[in-house]
């Protein structure tokens, strides 16, 4: 089970496939959800403390309820890998993508503007899922639904490169910027998309989640 988690929860397509959601997330809930980060909730931590200082207390708590729901999802992330980590049926994963998917059908279809909370607080639910089941790219610690580590560690990777002289930095540097390209192109999708197809435009982002699902599901079955 151990070869099996390395080889998928790891591989660049799983994290190109993830980050590219990741990125569409945050067009999305920043085009038709009211201005919210589904992602970057130091964006929405900012927000906050500009409405508290501002005296706007409830405009404070609209972006302090996805931060809440962010947290809320890393505990039931957290949940469902301790309870089905020994299962051979089914990965603890797969079950992670499986809610992402349900959750993103029913904010597809809830009313812009009146359901923009509820439609925030269920991504920043599942991107706390997906960014703390899926943390390692061929064994180096990364993000799929933000970038500003990737960028870090990136850079990192090219300082030692130039300075050190190591080729295998070259590689990682790499991996990093190309899941950081895949990042922006899926928020570039987002800003595209968002605006002509309104709320259900999300719908995109479960195919690529399925697509993920499918593969883990293949791969497994294989080394099984």
């Amino acid at each position: 089970m151990e070869q099996w988690k390395n080889q998928m929860s790891e591989s660049f397509r799983i994290g190109a496939l993830l980050a590219f959601a990741g990125g569409f997330f945050d067009s999305y809930t920043y085009i038709a959800r009211g201005g919210v980060f589904a992602n970057a909730q130091t964006g929405n931590m900012i927000l906050l403390a500009i409405q508290l200082v501002q005296g706007q207390f409830m405009h404070a708590l609209y972006y302090l309820i996805p931060i809440t729901a962010f947290v809320c999802g890393i505990f039931l992330d957290e949940y469902i890998k301790q309870r089905f980590h020994q299962t051979h049926k089914l990965h603890w994963r797969q079950i992670v993508l499986f809610i992402e998917n349900i959750v993103l059908v029913i904010v597809a279809f809830l009313p812009l503007g009146k359901g923009d909370i509820i439609a925030n607080v269920f991504i920043s639910f599942i991107c706390a899922m997906q960014a703390h089941s899926f943390r390692t790219l061929h064994g180096l610690p990364y993000a799929t639904t933000m970038c500003t580590g990737n960028l870090r560690s990136g850079t990192d990777q090219l300082v030692h490169l130039v300075f050190h002289k190591e080729t295998a930095a070259g590689k990682k540097a790499f991996l990093y910027f190309a899941i950081i390209f895949v990042f922006i192109a899926g928020a570039g999708a987002g800003a595209m998309v968002t605006p002509i197809i309104g709320a259900k435009s999300v719908l995109f982002c479960c195919i690529l989640l399925v697509l993920a699902l499918v593969m883990l599901s293949l791969e497994r079955k294989n080394l099984e």
